[in-house]
């Protein structure tokens, strides 16, 4: 079932990111007023992911208008916030099919459009495909370029470091964007668990010094890299100095819900050569009030009325893995108060919500 484009107007104009190029710029903020209003009414009526599509339409609309997808290469990390991405690229009278049979993937798939360029669906993953996609794009030498859009929540993960510090030492063209909207699945977890404003404190640079001191003693590059971060511990107050240490050029913090502004600093990123960040600040749920206010529990949703703003009460069913996993912790932890458990940051989904509690 497709919706009534006759309420999306000057969303009907932009079909594929092609479309959306020949607008206007000063058409795009309707763009992504009807396009936010879009998901809202496709995702009520299939489920799905919401709330963090809801924080990326503006970013998607001008990513799409600035780069010429599919040439250039757009990789969503984790796959929940490109809903508006999947309406934007061809497949909006889809939309409602998500997760049914037969239906549209509910993360970036390939093999379903062009505009997909890497299957995702675990966290992290974006930036390290982007380095392999950027080498390959440099030995194409036709100027395709390549970006990575990753959360302030996966950027906590070691791969996604991993993968900055082989990004920076490259040195190929490349875009990571991260979209900082201090809201990962759960709660950040590990160094980064709060506003990346703060991520040059004292204490995470002590950790990186004292732990990682025999780690990196016979690894000249990484461990020249602590003691370049060390240097800047006192005083420090600019969130993109490790970034700058690992070989990217930072920019920002930027209002990721300013698509106007979105586009100017895009197409001035885009002629600079070298790997880049973007630093933009978004808010999931974004527009849509009890999103915004409780992005966990809208971050997936089952078919709801979005006028009642309340998500219908779920059916007993038997008991998850993941619950009898965290009743059985919990019920250790009773017996043993010095029981510790490791969350794989996504507490919800693996049954940690009460042992942390």
């Amino acid at each position: 079932m497709s919706l009534d484009l006759a309420h999306y107007p000057t969303l009907a104009l932009a079909n594929t990111p092609e479309e959306l190029r020949t607008l206007p710029k000063d058409k795009l903020a309707q763009v992504a007023t009807e396009l936010r209003q879009y998901l809202l009414s496709s995702v009520s009526k299939s489920s799905g992911h919401f709330a963090s599509g809801l924080g990326t339409v503006e970013l998607t609309v001008a990513l799409h208008y600035v780069y010429n997808t599919p040439f250039d290469q757009l990789i969503w990390d984790v796959g929940h916030q490109a809903y508006p991405h999947k309406i934007l690229t061809g497949r909006r009278e889809r939309m409602t099919t998500i997760r049914q049979q037969g239906g549209l993937h509910p993360f970036p798939w390939p093999p379903e459009s062009q505009y997909d360029t890497f299957a995702v669906g675990h966290s992290s993953t974006s930036i390290s495909a982007a380095v392999g996609m950027a080498i390959a794009a440099d030995k194409e030498g036709q100027n395709r370029k390549t970006v990575a859009v990753i959360g302030d929540g996966a950027l906590t993960a070691g791969l996604a470091f991993e993968a900055l510090n082989h990004g920076g030492d490259i040195a190929k063209d490349m875009l990571v964007i991260l979209n900082d909207n201090e809201m990962s699945i759960s709660e950040n977890v590990g160094a980064l668990n709060s506003h990346l404003a703060r991520l040059l404190t004292g204490s995470f640079f002590n950790t990186i010094r004292d732990g990682s001191k025999k780690v990196l003693s016979n690894v000249p590059p990484l461990k020249e890299f602590a003691s370049k971060a060390e240097e800047h511990i006192k005083g420090m107050v600019v969130p993109g100095t490790i970034f700058e240490e690992l070989g990217f050029n930072y920019i920002g913090p930027i209002d990721g819900h300013d698509v106007s502004g979105m586009v100017d600093t895009l197409k001035n990123m885009r002629n600079i050569s070298g790997p880049q960040i973007l630093h933009v600040v978004t808010k999931k749920g974004k527009g849509y009030d009890v999103a915004e206010k409780d992005p966990i529990k809208f971050h997936a949703v089952p078919q709801f009325n979005p006028e009642d703003e309340r998500l219908p009460k779920s059916v007993p069913t038997s008991p998850t893995y993941s619950a009898i996993f965290g009743q059985w912790l919990c019920d250790m932890a009773a017996v043993d108060p010095k029981l510790m458990a490791v969350t794989p940051a996504m507490r919800e989904g693996s049954g940690m919500v009460a042992f942390s509690k």
